[in-house]
């Protein structure tokens, strides 16, 4: 296939979210899928679960398309868009099993606070998206960053964390290092590892 070909075998329409895939096999998310080694490697290692990889910039979305394989990759669609209160609704509502968030911008400015992906009306769309018991996973490299996600998750009863700890330091079992994780890790920054169940929906609240 040529570089148009593939685009049109794995980008899809936001509005087509809901129908795209023909099966019942489990759905996960990737918000920001960056250069897209994460979304690659980890549809590889589940044949058996659909994705979605998710970006607002055309130029990590070509990459994306780029590295893909349409033998290999079935089970992935890519979708250019930005991710907000309203877009975010066009995702199959209380299918998905896990959402991947992440290095989302960390906004280190006070005043761009507000900038920052993470607020309590996004935490509700991510929980309208989940299924009972689905997990968000979480990582940021920037300590403050790591405690703003904390609180705001600190203070919610929809989201528990499955580790005591609240985040882990060190990468799981079958961890995917992206190009960024591996570009700050060298500059010795190590990741806050976040991963939250979702135990309410937002109704019971």
């Amino acid at each position: 296939m040529n570089f148009e070909e593939k685009r049109d075998f794995f980008e899809i329409n936001i509005d087509d979210a809901k129908t795209v895939f023909d099966n019942t096999n489990p759905l996960h998310l990737e918000i920001g899928s960056g250069r897209g080694e994460f979304i690659y490697n980890k549809a590889m290692q589940n044949p058996d679960v659909n994705f979605f990889a998710v970006d607002v910039k055309e130029k990590r979305i070509k990459t994306i398309i780029r590295r893909l394989d349409e033998n290999i990759h079935k089970n992935v669609k890519v979708i250019k868009v930005f991710i907000d209160s309203e877009t975010i609704t066009k995702f199959p509502v209380d299918k998905i099993e896990k959402i991947y968030l992440l290095y989302p911008d960390p906004w280190p400015k006070k005043r761009h606070y507000r900038r920052r992906i993470i607020q309590d009306d996004f935490i509700d769309n991510l929980n309208r998206l989940l299924k009972l018991s689905g997990i968000l996973e979480i990582t940021t490299d920037h300590q403050n960053y790591a405690e703003w996600i904390k609180e705001h998750f600190d203070k919610r009863s929809d989201f528990e964390p499955i580790y005591k700890e609240k985040y882990l330091r060190n990468p799981q079992e079958n961890h995917i290092i992206t190009y960024f994780e591996e570009k700050k890790r060298a500059e010795g920054c190590i990741p806050y590892y976040f991963f939250y169940k979702k135990i309410k929906n937002l109704e019971e609240l």
